[in-house]
Formats: structure tokens, sequence, C-alpha cells
């Protein structure tokens, strides 16, 4: 997967600017379901570990950010940087995430998240948070999506994808991962994607860490983030559905220059461009799990 150009660590450099702070960590939830002990002192070891950079914010219910309170105060720990999951009451989750962030806080909630199925929803969802936070919006993959992407780019709020879950039926279709993502690259609308992604290049896996867990095609965040930075460079939705579906690691490949899929270049300014632009992160509840396998592919040193 890694080239071998002259510059041994060219991979490595690009794919952590390619991933630079996108692995949002959502210990909370499952698969891996943590106590918030147990998740918070895992993302301050991960804070404090050669990876760091990769590392993303802490995603949060907003029922239990009390309870994230109670562990940052025993670990002494502060400017952690959160996104908080909103439930069905907007108007008491907003005031809790404001009441939360008032000074002086050990962390702050910068991103909220929230489903929405309605145009209306979403420009209720952004009338009641805070302006400076950025405001994923989870949005459903069937009907009128590219009216709901519409409403996202027009409050400004940015969308969310789940592409995942614990069971075979949670996860889309890689033609409906592509309608996605091609809905929010011709609407310029940055988005995120939650769930399912755990690896980084698709393939069959255990949906959970339980010993008799049922196993299922997972999509690789690699396959996710190169085929939106080539449905950007003018790759058709076919070819982008291909690329989703890939589960052969030696079809990509990264070097200095950029990317490649079986013979098909991207240059890492675009490759950076998608990142910073386009998809900018993505929530797993491990962290360990996708850098490791990362570094097995010899994409980090």
């Amino acid at each position: 997967m890694n080239r071998g150009t002259p510059d041994a660590t060219g991979a490595s450099r690009v794919v952590r600017n390619c991933l630079a702070g996108a692995i949002d960590y959502a210990g909370l939830f499952p698969p891996a379901a943590l106590d918030m002990r147990t998740a918070v002192r895992n993302y301050a070891s991960y804070r404090a570990g050669d990876d760091a950079a990769l590392l993303g914010r802490f995603v949060v219910p907003v029922a239990r950010l009390n309870e994230l309170v109670g562990e940052l105060d025993s670990l002494d720990a502060r400017n952690v940087s959160a996104s908080a999951v909103l439930g069905p009451n907007l108007s008491a989750d907003c005031e809790t995430v404001a009441a939360f962030n008032m000074p002086p806080a050990r962390a702050r909630v910068d991103a909220i998240e929230a489903k929405a199925e309605r145009p209306g929803a979403i420009y209720e969802l952004v009338s009641k948070a805070s302006p400076n936070l950025d405001v994923f919006v989870e949005l459903p993959l069937e009907g009128e999506l590219e009216s709901l992407v519409a409403a996202v780019r027009a409050v400004g709020a940015r969308a969310k994808i789940r592409t995942g879950g614990v069971t075979t039926g949670a996860f889309p279709s890689a033609r409906s991962v592509v309608r996605f993502m091609r809905a929010c690259l011709d609407a310029a609308v940055p988005f995120k994607a939650t769930a399912g992604l755990h690896h980084p290049v698709t393939g069959t896996y255990a949906l959970t860490y339980a010993p008799d867990a049922p196993r299922g095609v997972m999509f690789g965040f690699l396959n996710v983030f190169l085929a939106a930075a080539y449905l950007g460079q003018g790759m058709s939705d076919e070819d982008a559905a291909r690329l989703l579906d890939d589960r052969d690691a030696s079809a990509f490949s990264f070097g200095d220059d950029g990317a490649e899929w079986r013979g098909r270049h991207i240059d890492a300014d675009r490759l950076a461009s998608t990142h910073a632009r386009a998809f900018g992160s993505f929530g797993s509840c491990s962290f360990n799990e996708p850098v490791g396998e990362l570094r097995g592919l010899a994409l980090l040193s």
C-alpha cells in the first residue's frame, strides 16, 4: 500500500495530512460502549501519544456532559474539545451545551450533532444552537436528500452520514454513500461520517467486540475519504461506488505526491483540499484500531 518512494516517510506524511484531527473518539458509543471514566482516560492517553495529531473531538451525549466534567476534574484535564450529540429536546440540550461552555470550563463543546429529516427541523436546530458551534446534521439517505443538503447549506451547517452500526442492516449501500457525498460536494457542504469506520480498507469484519459477534462488510475510512476526493476530481458515481466496495488493500497506494487507486492518481493537494473542505472527520469508538491498522499497512511511521 505504500509505494515505497525514496522518502520512506512520504506515505505517512500524506496520510497524516489527510487525517489530521479526523478521528473523533466515540468510545462511549457502541460497540465499545465504555464507561465515562475509561473513555476519558483513553482520550487523555491518546492526546499525549505519538499519534495525537490524528485525534479529533471527544464525542459525548449531551445527557452525559455532567459526567464528563467529573472525570475531567479527577484527571485535572483541560482544553478538551468535545462534540455533543443532541437528543429530541433541542431547546433543553442547546441550553445544556451553553451552560457547559460557561467559563471556567475544562472542556469546550465546539460542535453539536443531531438528526433531522425535514428542512424545517434543520432550521430549528440551527436557530437554537450558539452561533459559534459547528452544527452537524445527520441526514437520512433516502428520500429528498438533495433538498436536505440544500437546507444544511442555507443555514451554514455541516452534514453527517451514518455509515454503519452493530448489525448488518445498519450499513448503507455504496451507492447511497456516494449519493450523499455527491450531494454534499455539489453543494459545497462539509460532512463527517460516523459508525462502522474502524478499519482503513473495506472488508468483512466482526461488527462488535463480542466473541460471537456477527460479521459483515464495513466500509474502510480510506475508501470513503478517497471516494470523496476522486468525486471532487470528476470521478463518476459508478466508479466511486466501486472504490468504496474495493476490499483489496493492494489496489491503493500512497506516496509523497498523493495517492493512487487502481492506477488512477490523485495529487496531495486534492487530498488536502478534500480534508479541509469536504470530508473532515469520522467518529470511531476506537482510536487504537484505525491507527494500528494504518501502521500495519505501512501508512504510518
